[in-house]
């Protein structure tokens, strides 16, 4: 009994006297790396946290009202924030846009004999809204590619369609890109050489039990023709053509 005892008591001594070392175990995260890598982790962190840090505040200054910080700094803030993080609060605005916008496209197409016709207008935003319309998860692109590209568009360019700067001639790069991506679908018989688009502006006419009187009348913005070039096409049509040339 005493041996049974003996060998009992020195198991449980033997249990608890090994017991820290399984309750510590070995360090974990940041903790378990040599000096030098604590110190480049430490430091690869706090360079992410000034990073966001910057940029929360760049938007929030953005979207905040004028103030004199956003006056004296606006180029380096929209500098910043054009034009992968532009923001709009429109949807919640105290006069919600209450305008239909169609954006049209038509092209100049040269045939294989070498003959020349212009399409008729091809309602893009049209094709947007019949993909989008009866969809469970519509796509983000149909959704708002096309809108937010006119949208870049117009809000960079005066009222002749003249470019505002380095802005408005991104705009252009960027909405040619996009309808020649959209014309790649359809069968138009030819080389597209030129394009030319405007939108249809139209507002939304007042609920039945409104007396507001609206006038609803298509306003029609047309923009000059642009001359495709091979940056426009989409990757594999430009590819294609570079393999042939």
């Amino acid at each position: 009994m005493d041996a049974y005892d003996d060998e009992g008591g020195r198991g449980e001594r033997g249990e608890a006297a090994g017991s820290p070392e399984t309750a510590d175990g070995p360090p974990a995260g940041i903790a378990a790396l040599s000096l030098p890598y604590q110190v480049t982790a430490a430091v690869a962190l706090a360079v992410v946290a000034v990073l966001a840090c910057f940029h929360v505040s760049m938007v929030f200054l953005h979207v905040a009202p004028s103030n004199t910080l956003t006056k004296q700094n606006g180029e380096a803030i929209d500098g910043w924030v054009y034009p992968e993080f532009e923001q709009n609060w429109k949807l919640f605005a105290p006069n919600p846009l209450q305008q239909n916008i169609s954006v049209q496209v038509r092209a100049e197409v040269v045939g294989a004999g070498g003959t020349r016709r212009t399409t008729d207008w091809i309602d893009l935003s049209a094709e947007d809204g019949a993909a989008i319309r009866g969809s469970l998860l519509p796509s983000h692109t149909e959704q708002n590619e096309l809108r937010r590209g006119w949208d870049f568009y117009v809000n960079s360019h005066n009222d002749k369609n003249e470019p505002n700067g380095l802005r408005g001639r991104l705009s252009e790069r960027y909405l040619r890109r996009i309808v020649m991506q959209r014309l790649d679908a359809h069968a138009l018989g030819g080389k597209v050489e030129r394009i030319q688009l405007r939108s249809s502006t139209s507002a939304v006419s007042a609920p039945p039990w409104s007396q507001e009187k609206i006038d609803t009348r298509p306003f029609l913005r047309v923009v000059p023709w642009w001359t495709v070039t091979a940056a426009d096409l989409p990757a594999g049509v430009r590819d294609g053509k570079e393999a042939g040339q």
